[in-house]
């Protein structure tokens, strides 16, 4: 069904007309952006009940966190006002409310560029509402990245999504994919970047948060979503922030024990780095979108699945929209990872070095190599099986051009690239696809090539078309 897009003053003018909604607009860092919205529409009297902004560092604290230290933009903070002001605009308001009233509390926590420019600009925005008069309120919270290079112009656009956000909550929240594209009405993506949505409570039971980010990629309202090992979808600046990263490409349909080995074998070497830490290094599971459609079409299930399986056996998940690798490499850079590996088996490991996959670079292979072999970059190639000679077969292998291997050579005397020679040699002739058709099929023995865990839980669970 198509939709009709409304302007953001007519989206606002809506809301204000509508008797049966009244709350609260708290603002805090980004100006007051979304209550302007609101008043400059009209009739707001008969939507807004208080709007409150909180400059001062001392009286956010004083309203938001009791005195407690914290971060003033973050997910904690946010969660902090819609608690705070929801429970005094119903205390209040309740015994004397209209029949029929919903209460409702938008809340932002922004930084919007500084003087100087040099600043992540940035916020959360949220929304506490109630569907139906007298009900328990549902709850969305959303992270935003602003990328537009003048202040006044990211205040507009805090505004629209202030907008956009309030009246999805009324209007779509039974609809979670026109509930995220409505989210973007008026904007686009050179203006805005909406990397995580959260939503919860009764009337929303029924939405997937791990499937909302993974529609926020589709429809290309940001570049990847992640979700840690108990499948809680999370802000990627949250949980990557200057933190030491082994990242591992893959379809995971399902991850095999060659799969399996690979990770463990590159966090091993990882792990032997003089200055590791434990608590500030992770593994990430990656997940290309090209990866999860089938024909064209998103299957749910099936994503759901790999992110189950993957999860059960401790793993974080990510899912990008990068084809290339050097892409990857300049996403994570954004979250000044303290150092970043990247796995990759031999056949892609050749594939990279193809210079076809470049050419609409204006410096080719170069430019995508100088992105991808960044500072604190490193591959580890995991081999395959030369079947003639029955050894393990390394990056050193490979056949390049001459110019091409000076450029090898380069590369590996700075160890940017590091074989990974303690491979598990039983393995190496593992084919997921095989081990996918011999699930599907019920051939006995698949059990073998696939971690314990995974075994079980495709057997439990009947995924991947299992039916034994």
């Amino acid at each position: 069904m198509e939709r009709q897009i409304l302007s953001i003053k007519n989206k606002a003018l809506s809301l204000n007309l509508d008797a049966t909604i009244y709350g609260t607009l708290a603002e805090i860092g980004g100006g007051q952006e979304v209550a302007r919205a609101f008043f400059q529409a009209g009739g707001a009297s008969g939507t807004v009940a208080k709007s409150i902004s909180a400059y001062d560092k001392t009286f956010s604290d004083h309203l938001y966190n009791y005195g407690k230290s914290g971060r003033y933009v973050s997910e904690n903070r946010l969660d902090k006002m819609l608690e705070i002001e929801y429970k005094d605009l119903v205390n209040t308001l309740q015994p004397s409310a209209k029949p029929g009233t919903r209460f409702f509390v938008f809340a932002d926590t922004v930084v919007t560029l500084n003087y100087a420019k040099d600043n992540d600009a940035h916020g959360w925005l949220g929304v506490r509402f109630q569907l139906h008069p007298g009900t328990n309120p549902n709850q969305v919270m959303m992270h935003v990245s602003l990328l537009e290079n003048d202040t006044l112009l990211q205040q507009y656009t805090l505004g629209a999504l202030g907008v956009n956000l309030v009246y999805a909550c009324y209007h779509f929240a039974e609809r979670p994919n026109v509930f995220l594209q409505s989210l973007m009405d008026n904007l686009d993506t050179n203006r805005v970047e909406i990397n995580m949505v959260r939503m919860s409570g009764n009337d929303l039971s029924y939405v997937d948060n791990r499937l909302l980010g993974v529609q926020l990629v589709k429809n290309r309202m940001t570049s990847a979503t992640i979700f840690d090992s108990k499948g809680n979808v999370q802000q990627p600046s949250d949980m990557l922030y200057r933190k030491n990263l082994l990242a591992f490409r893959g379809n995971f349909r399902p991850i095999t024990n060659l799969g399996y080995d690979m990770l463990q074998k590159c966090f091993d070497i990882f792990r032997r780095d003089e200055d590791y830490k434990k608590e500030n290094t992770m593994a990430l599971c990656e997940i290309t979108l090209n990866n999860l459609l089938h024909e064209g079409v998103f299957d749910e299930t099936d994503f759901l699945e790999r992110v189950n399986l993957l999860n059960g056996l401790g793993q974080n998940v990510m899912i990008s929209n990068f084809r290339e690798y050097y892409k990857l490499v300049s996403y994570f850079s954004k979250f000044r990872l303290g150092k970043l590996r990247v796995v990759i088996g031999i056949p892609t490991f050749i594939n990279v070095w193809d210079k076809k996959y470049y050419t609409h670079l204006r410096g080719g292979i170069l430019e995508a190599f100088g992105k991808l072999f960044t500072g604190n970059m490193k591959l580890y190639v995991y081999p395959s099986l030369n079947k003639s000679t029955g050894k393990l077969f390394i990056s050193k292998d490979i056949e390049l051009s001459s110019d091409l291997r000076h450029l090898y050579n380069f590369l590996c005397e700075n160890k940017k690239i590091i074989d990974v020679r303690s491979a598990e040699m039983n393995w190496l002739h593992i084919d997921s696809s095989i081990i996918l058709e011999m699930i599907q099929n019920n051939i006995k023995g698949w059990e073998e090539f696939v971690p314990e865990f995974a075994a079980e839980y495709i057997k439990k669970n009947k995924i991947f078309g299992y039916n034994g």
